[in-house]
Order: C-alpha cells, then structure tokens, then sequence
C-alpha cells in the first residue's frame, strides 16, 4: 500500500510528479491556502505533510493527523509555521529547503535596492500616467548607489550573497550578527553593532529569521537612529518590522525608502496605511520566484517528504529541540 500524504498546495511538477509516482498524493488546487477546517480534516490518517509558509501546523494538526504521521515537509527555508518542539515530543521529522534560493533571494533583495534607490516604480507610473513631457535636471531623483553604506542585518547566506553584490558596486558593507563571521574580511564586511550599523548605513537590509528576539527588530525606536536618507529592504520576514513604526517613519520623514517583499501580516490588507504612500515598493513575496529555484524546491520538499515516509533520513532536515 502507497504512503498517505497531504499537499496543502500545487506546488511545481518536478516534485509533484516524484511524489505521485509512490504515494497516494491528495492534493489541495485551489491557489489559497486551505481553511484551518478543511486543513484538520484533510490530514486525519496521513503518513506525511508537504506544507507551505502559510499553513499553520501546530499541535492540533498534529494530533488530528494521528500517531502514524512521520514528516513534515516545509517547501520553504524557513519554518516557523511549524511547531518544531510539537514535533520533536511526537517523534515526526521535519524538512526543509535551505540553500537553493539564496542567490534568487539576494538578486531580488539587491533588484529591491535598486528600484527603490532609483525610484524605477514611481517612475513607470510617471509614465503610464501621462506626466513626462520632458527630461527635467530635477525630475525624479533618486539615491546614489555606488560606494555607498550598506547595512546588513543577519549574516547567513542570502546576506553573504548581498555582500557579494554589493562589492560590484564599491559599496561600504557593514553586518550585524551575534558573533564574527569567519568569511566577514573576504567578502570586505565588517561587524558592527546594531545602533552603529543603522545610524551608518545608506541602505539597511533585513536577512535574520522571524523568531521572539527579531519581532518587530525594526521599531519606531530603529527608524529613529537611521538617516533621514536611508533607505529599507525586508526580504527576510513581515514580522520583523512594525508596520505601525514603519509608516509613521515614512510619512514623517525619519526614513527616505522603504521596499519590501514581506509583511505583516501577509498578504498585506487593501486598506493599509503604508499603500497609501509613495515613499515605499511592496512586492508580493516574490524572493524566490524563478522557474528554476522553484523547481529545485519543489524537488527538494519531495526529497524530504518520501524519505520521512520511508522512514530514511531526511536530506534537509530541520534541527529538532
């Protein structure tokens, strides 16, 4: 008999397709998530789950699925959708899909750098709303990129790739993390405390994971220590800004830029205030989003999620407390 495992979503056909060649696959179609109703429903009775970012499993999923579950494969890096230590206490692996969307993740960062530096978004809808009429000394102007400070908040990979294509640039690479990076001198990255690398930083980009102590890392009390001229890029997790904080940075000046691929809570309400400004880019969590680091994920989330139903180690395993 086939293993039994729930897809909360199609994900790309690469690893749909390994995973329906060995197990009996139910698998959600409709492009949002599903219900938590439909989720505790879905699962009852399952050997595995292929999660997303935006599926909640918890303690009750868990124990609506029964004892017979073995893995939980995230197609995401991150995994704080999942309750790692519910988990670990009912003996079910857990998987995800690190490293294969780092240089995506950092070309759209540092695409997010750029456009918001040079004001490329305002600048279309300049055009499409029928405003250029001329070229002007004054028109539009934006940020200097090249040999200016970029603040790196979190040095794993992504920021490491940041690093790296900043150095295209002569930029001035500082990082903030809780202990020395041994490639820091290679990549020309220098440590810097939190305070100095906000005060100092033409650009500050976010690349830590969302756990209790980077919460709302950047509240009113960050903006305040940025320059006016500074810009922000938040690929990393919504949560890790306050929204609140970051608007009213926006709207009084304390910040020149934002621009974000995450927020919170996601996707963001029609009625926010930060779509009401001009000051700030948000794209909609699109990081990863080529064909081919998709299709590796997927590839990788079905690695994980046939050798947790086989019972044989998972190749990207979460470490479990």
């Amino acid at each position: 008999m086939k293993p039994k495992v729930f897809i909360t979503r199609k994900i790309p056909e690469a690893g749909l397709a390994m995973i329906r060649a060995v197990c009996d696959a139910d698998i959600w179609d409709d492009p949002l998530p599903p219900p938590r109703n439909v989720l505790l429903e879905r699962v009852r009775g399952v050997d595995g789950i292929l999660s997303l970012l935006t599926d909640k499993i918890d303690a009750a999923v868990m124990d609506a699925v029964g004892a017979q579950l073995k893995v939980i494969s995230n197609y995401a890096v991150g995994y704080d959708n999942i309750d790692i230590p519910a988990a670990t206490a009912r003996g079910i692996a857990v998987g995800n899909t690190p490293g294969i969307l780092t240089e995506t993740t950092a070309d759209f960062a540092f695409a997010l750098l750029l456009a918001a530096a040079r004001r490329v978004v305002e600048g279309d809808k300049f055009v499409r709303a029928g405003k250029w009429q001329t070229w002007g000394p004054r028109l539009l102007l934006g940020a200097e990129v090249h040999g200016a400070t970029l603040g790196l908040v979190g040095f794993g990979r992504i920021g490491q790739a940041m690093a790296r294509r900043a150095a295209g640039f002569g930029m001035r690479v500082l990082y903030h993390q809780r202990h020395d990076s041994p490639v820091a001198e290679s990549l020309g990255a220098v440590r810097a405390d939190f305070d100095t690398l906000l005060r100092e930083s033409d650009f500050v980009s976010l690349h830590v994971p969302l756990t209790r102590q980077t919460y709302h890392l950047l509240d009113a009390r960050a903006f305040r220590l940025m320059k006016k001229s500074a810009i922000l890029i938040n690929t990393a997790r919504g949560g890790v800004v306050d929204p609140e904080a970051l608007y009213s940075a926006l709207k009084n000046g304390e910040i020149a830029f934002a621009a974000l691929d995450v927020t919170e809570p996601e996707p963001i309400p029609a009625d926010s205030p930060l779509l009401t400004l001009e000051n700030v880019v948000i794209a909609p969590h699109l990081g990863s989003a080529t064909h081919t680091t998709r299709d590796k994920m997927a590839v990788m989330a079905a690695e994980n999620l046939l050798a947790g139903v086989f019972g044989k180690p998972l190749p990207n395993a979460v470490e479990q407390k």
